[in-house]
């Protein structure tokens, strides 16, 4: 009140005003262009503050201060820098200037109550010894507290009594940097000799940082003088009034907005560091972080606006912000313990958590709520209670709680799963332990912990096998584009194999129609392995091998396939969309009245005069085995865990679909910014990796016995092409390859007859005519041919020599006679152009009377340039 009378002042008279020990914030809201801090604004350290709590995760804090403006005008200020942090505050104890002992003793047992642990303190150094005083009196300066004071203390911390002291052992402090230079190293040998000669009797006397604002305050004053003048230092008087006080008269500086000015251009390099002021503050902005330890206080780091925490001013590796606690020294904490503590516990008051659990009619495996009306005693069991005993029993400290049904008087629920989590928000429970699902709308009120089970809702429906009736299951194991490329290769391997083999190999020639046959047949009964047929050529060969390879692969996949869809029991769904059930119209099943569920169904176009409620594994069933003609359901939409304990007892009726919605699974709600919901998530995840999880999840939910594997519930689409194309690719790539080989190979050998009388007067189709026509002639130079006898070799296809009979024909009358004929043809003949046959031999028995000699040579048609055809001879009897 005082200072802000002192600003007006200033203000009405234009006389710059220099405050060097006035921090509030407050005082900056007067905005008088004639007032100055020269001393650091309290509101500049509320982010080294949060910090700290930012630091080591301490989620809560409570701020005391004292009752008056100068602790007031920090408090905003500090509430918004805890929050940026994700801290809250969850009360604000506020102490008068003029509190008793007592009273400040009652303030603190109120304090030990709640859960939070960590307090930061701004108040007067007198105030805040009394108040560490009382504190350890009542033991809250032990182990697991946190107290941090401001700068308003730290700056004068060696100025408090030694008792007050030994009572803030372990406190964190902010306390303003001041560098050490030799300029202070001097000025503070100077006062302190200039202090003990006007003040012999007090010793150990230290210089604080107020005393050095006041000489950077009078050391810019003068400097702003200087630079004014001293011409005239008047004032202008006002029109008096007989009516006026005196500070009303007074009148107005005639050098004060001069002096104003100069003061605001003024800097320099004072005792407290870099002196410069921007709209009237004092611009210093680095803190000390101390810890409070012996009879004095140790330094642990400091806080920059541009690095964060660091542990040394200019280090070079502060380049970004940092609020890791690693960059802070070693810390005695209260209690001389060197454990960072949590920064909450659970209330000393001998309170008991409040639990809230459901109360419901059916699927108990998850929760139960026992009443004995005896012994007035309720028992809770379950899946989740018994997650949530182990979890509590995790957490390394422990917390006392008792479970309170959400149930009426009567023993029924007191309503829905969403009534039961705002209990929490009004109060009522201090966290929800059940098969509470994680959903959005209830985070507005609570928060949960990592979910203990999985997530999702999803759909059961019937299944049925009719798989096996098919008359066209052989199909099933390969995909029609499969079957297509499948049936295409044959086709064409056999193709190339009648491309190599069908100059050089018998077995590959004849009539068109047996040629096609052949090829085709050579193929296919690849399949089996059955190919009678003998390759010849080595290109042929290699194409057979590679196909022979992919045919194996093809034909094993296919056998285990098949196999697989005529042992293996295939379970269709009755039902494969939501969609379907809309459009059909049928009903759907879903658990409990009250559940999220059915606003998820509605919200999804489901009718409500179409939904059923089934409140257990039974009455599930039944419902899914009459049907929906029958008064009975479809299907069955939930969360998975309830669809899970469904399927153990039914599951070779009826399978489980893929996620129709996406949740969180269930957890367990605690209020919002609880300390507890961290560390009980950890303890959940702890919990959910070991092997306890499967011993709670095999006694409350069973196991599942009798059962096909999921895998086979849903049958499986054939063999597609995806997962053969590189054999496919192989073989192709093999085959082509061949081909083009051996095409390249024919064009090269026979090249002298295919451009024989190739003038540009033949049209293109007559030239591939004659082309195609040397291709389908036998090729006489491969050893295939060259193997046989002497006269093949000439080019003949066959010459024999018939000996008649040793016995008379019975259609002549000549007595049996041996005879011989035989044909001679040069080898290498060549026809001249007057078609001279060969030459020909025939020797007669002397005691036959007639031969026959019957031939047929078929000589070169010089004329269309044909292949010559060999000349066969037949004869008979001579």
């Amino acid at each position: 009140m005082q200072a802000n009378f002192v600003i007006d002042l200033g203000e009405k008279a234009q006389v710059p005003i220099i405050s060097f020990s006035a921090t509030s914030p407050s005082l900056t809201s007067l905005r008088s262009s004639y007032f100055f801090q020269v001393a650091q604004n309290d509101s500049s350290q509320v982010k080294a503050i949060s910090a700290i709590i930012q630091a080591y995760g301490w989620r809560e804090a409570v701020p005391i201060y004292i009752d008056n403006e100068y602790g007031q005008g920090i408090i905003p200020f500090l509430i918004d820098a805890l929050q940026n942090v994700d801290a809250r505050v969850p009360y604000r104890s506020a102490i008068p200037s003029s509190a008793s002992d007592d009273q400040i003793g009652q303030e603190l047992y109120k304090l030990m109550t709640m859960q939070t642990r960590v307090f930061i303190v701004h108040m007067s150094t007198n105030l805040s010894s009394r108040l560490f005083t009382k504190a350890k009196e009542i033991g809250m300066m032990s182990e697991g507290y946190v107290w941090i004071i401001t700068s308003g203390m730290t700056n004068s911390i060696r100025s408090i009594e030694s008792s007050a002291h030994n009572s803030m052992q372990g406190v964190l402090g902010v306390k303003t940097y001041v560098p050490n230079t030799k300029e202070l190293e001097n000025f503070t040998v100077r006062w302190k000799r200039k202090f003990h000669q006007d003040n012999p009797t007090i010793l150990n006397v230290e210089l604080n940082v107020i005393g050095l604002w006041a000489y950077d305050a009078i050391s810019a004053l003068a400097r702003a003088v200087e630079i004014v003048g001293t011409t005239n230092f008047g004032f202008e008087k006002t029109n008096a009034s007989s009516n006026l006080t005196d500070l009303e008269t007074f009148g107005v500086s005639l050098n004060g907005p001069k002096l104003r000015e100069a003061l605001w251009g003024t800097r320099f390099r004072g005792l407290s560091g870099e002196f410069s002021l921007d709209n009237g503050q004092l611009q210093s902005s680095t803190f000390q972080i101390i810890n409070v330890n012996g009879n004095g206080e140790r330094e642990i780091a400091f806080w920059t606006p541009e690095n964060g925490l660091v542990r040394k001013l200019n280090s070079t590796n502060t380049s970004t912000y940092s609020t890791s606690r690693y960059n802070l020294g070693p810390i005695i904490w209260p209690g001389d313990s060197s454990s960072v503590p949590k920064g909450w516990e659970i209330p000393t008051n001998g309170k008991k958590l409040r639990i809230g659990v459901p109360v419901k009619d059916g699927f108990s495996e998850f929760v139960k709520v026992t009443h004995d009306p005896s012994t007035n005693t309720t028992q809770v069991t379950g899946y989740c209670i018994e997650i949530f005993e182990t979890v509590m029993r995790k957490l390394p400290y422990a917390v006392s709680y008792e479970y309170i049904p959400f149930a009426k008087p009567n023993g029924e629920s007191a309503g829905t799963y969403n009534d039961m989590v705002y209990q929490i928000f009004l109060g009522n429970f201090d966290a929800v332990v059940g098969d509470t699902t994680i959903i959005a709308n209830r985070s507005n009120f609570v928060d949960f912990t990592l979910p203990y089970t999985e997530s999702g809702v999803s759909m059961i429906v019937p299944i049925k096998d009719s798989e096996r009736k098919n008359a066209w299951v052989f199909l099933k194991p390969l995909t029609w584009d499969l079957w297509i490329t499948s049936g295409c290769f044959f086709v064409f391997i056999g193709f190339v194999i009648w491309v190599l083999e069908h100059r050089i190999n018998e077995e590959f020639r004849g009539p068109p129609s047996h040629e096609i046959g052949t090829s085709l047949w050579y193929s296919f009964s690849t399949m089996v392995f059955a190919q009678r047929e003998t390759v010849v050529s080595n290109l042929a060969r290699f194409v057979v091998i590679v196909w022979v390879f992919v045919v194996l692969i093809l034909t094993q996949s296919y056998t285990a396939s098949l196999t697989s869809l005529l042992t293996v029991q295939q379970l269709q769904p009755t039902v494969t969309d939501v969609n379907q059930l809309i459009k059909s119209g049928e009903y759907v099943g879903y658990l409990q009245r009250g559940s999220f569920v059915l606003g998820i169904l509605k919200g999804m176009g489901f009718d409500e005069t179409k939904l059923k409620v089934y409140n257990s594994t039974e009455e599930c069933d039944e419902l899914l085995s009459k049907g929906s003609a029958n008064g009975g359901i479809a299907a069955a939409i939930d969360e998975i865990p309830y669809m899970k304990l469904f399927l153990r007892n039914y599951c070779s009726k009826y399978t489980m679909l893929e996620s129709i919605y996406k949740t969180d699974g269930f957890g367990f709600a605690f209020p919002i910014g609880s300390p507890l919901v961290s560390d009980v998530s950890r303890a959940i995840l702890n919990v959910t990796e070991g092997e306890k999880m499967k011993q709670i999840e095999k006694a409350w939910l069973g196991e599942q016995t009798n059962c096909p594997d999921s895998s086979t519930q849903v049958s499986s689409g054939g063999l597609s092409l995806a997962s053969f194309w590189g054999l496919f690719l192989i073989a192709g790539s093999a085959s082509l390859s061949a081909l083009i080989i051996s095409v390249s190979m024919f064009l090269y050998k026979e090249r002298h007859k295919i451009l024989v009388r190739f003038d540009s007067e033949r049209s293109i189709w007559r030239r591939v005519r004659h082309t195609f026509r040397i291709f389908d002639g036998k090729d006489l130079s491969s050893h295939t041919f060259r193997k046989r006898a002497p006269q093949d070799i000439s080019g003949i296809d066959s010459v024999h020599a018939i000996g008649a009979s040793d016995h008379a024909s019975p259609n002549n009358n000549f007595p049996p006679s041996p005879s011989s004929c035989s044909v001679q043809i040069e080898p290498q003949f060549a026809f001249s152009n007057s078609g001279t046959p060969p030459r020909e031999y025939c020797h007669p028995n002397p005691n036959s009377h007639s031969f026959q000699l019957a031939q047929a040579i078929e000589l070169i048609d010089h004329t269309n340039q044909e292949e010559p055809r060999i000349p066969e001879i037949a004869h008979e009897n001579c």
